[in-house]
């Protein structure tokens, strides 16, 4: 049995507790058999699979071109595990593919409605054609099937499904029927969309690596900058280099801009605060930090021989004491 197939079978039948009708409560307290429910996500997931089933049910078997098939264009994936990805194209390549993706008719070609992994593995063992079942799917359900489906894994960050929400939006008449659709809270929605109020050096480097800031921490920074304004988007901007190096925690982004904006307010300016990067060789091997209130040298452990390490420390001590360590 699949994942999928496992999946729906742990989840037949579950719905949302509003879902449920007053009817089927009473019906249930007489024969003791109650409705299944869950939390919105899991039914949506639930939703999502047993839909996939009855594509499936009603699709055409055949087999295509691998160049005539394109991705999902809701896929919110941006990254896909190349570990993962190869394990399973060397399977495919041993014993050929066991489960045909499913795809829909598109202008040009076919749409992936599911099964991209599959599909990107045929592409990297080189196989040209690929088994497919052909099924009618519309785009609000395309939009649906993508994004519940991954939502529901691990890997999967929250910019991703930010972007995605953002291009599946305009299938739905409001953020409402988005949410409800999802099985998510309308705050739960509005958390990924906070990435849609980043400035655009942060949205450009999180479209390389997705995985810089969560949720929390997008929503974090939105609520700064849309209180401090524009003196919030150049604190962010400088100090934006220090989260992509791994220098400053993502959680601590948000207060650490609000503490600069307060410098500026107190007549200080954020050009007061700069940061010298030093190598050793072609390797980072630390930073030099001056601000208002501080001069501080960092330096990476294992960067230092016993030898640097004591010279430093006597330099130290010659220019606050006057005299060398013994």
């Amino acid at each position: 049995m699949n994942i999928r197939a496992r999946m729906a079978e742990q989840t037949a039948n579950l719905r949302a507790a509003s879902d449920i009708s007053k009817d089927e409560v009473t019906a249930s307290m007489q024969t003791n058999d109650k409705p299944k429910t869950g939390p919105g996500m899991a039914a949506a997931l639930a939703a999502a699979n047993i839909k996939i089933q009855e594509l499936e049910t009603r699709g055409a078997h055949s087999v295509l071109p691998v160049a005539d098939i394109a991705p999902n264009p809701w896929q919110p994936r941006r990254a896909f595990n190349e570990v993962k990805l190869s394990e399973l194209a060397e399977s495919i390549r041993e014993v050929g593919l066991l489960q045909p993706i499913v795809v829909r008719r598109a202008e040009a070609g076919y749409q992936i409605v599911a099964g991209e992994r599959r599909w990107r593995a045929h592409k990297l063992v080189g196989v040209e054609e690929i088994k497919v079942l052909i099924v009618e799917c519309s785009d609000q359900d395309m939009a649906v099937l993508a994004l519940v489906e991954n939502i529901g894994r691990d890997d999967l960050s929250d910019y991703e499904i930010s972007v995605s929400i953002r291009r599946t939006e305009k299938e739905f008449p409001n953020r409402k029927r988005l949410a409800e659709a999802m099985g998510m809270s309308r705050r739960g929605l509005y958390r990924y969309l906070a990435f849609e109020s980043l400035p655009v050096f942060i949205t450009g480097d999180l479209d390389i690596n997705p995985m810089l800031i969560g949720g929390n921490a997008a929503d974090a920074i939105a609520h700064v900058i849309k209180k401090h304004g524009e003196k919030a988007v150049a604190a962010a901007h400088e100090l934006w280099p220090d989260v992509v190096s791994g220098n400053l925690d993502q959680g601590k982004f948000a207060p650490a801009i609000a503490a600069l904006v307060g410098h500026q307010a107190l007549g200080k300016t954020a050009s007061e605060r700069s940061i010298e990067k030093f190598f050793a060789g072609k390797h980072h091997a630390g930073s030099i930090t001056k601000d208002v209130n501080s001069f501080t040298v960092k330096i990476k452990t294992g960067v230092l021989s016993d030898a640097q390490e004591a010279r430093i420390r006597q330099v130290i001590s010659e220019l606050f004491n006057g005299a060398p360590l013994d």
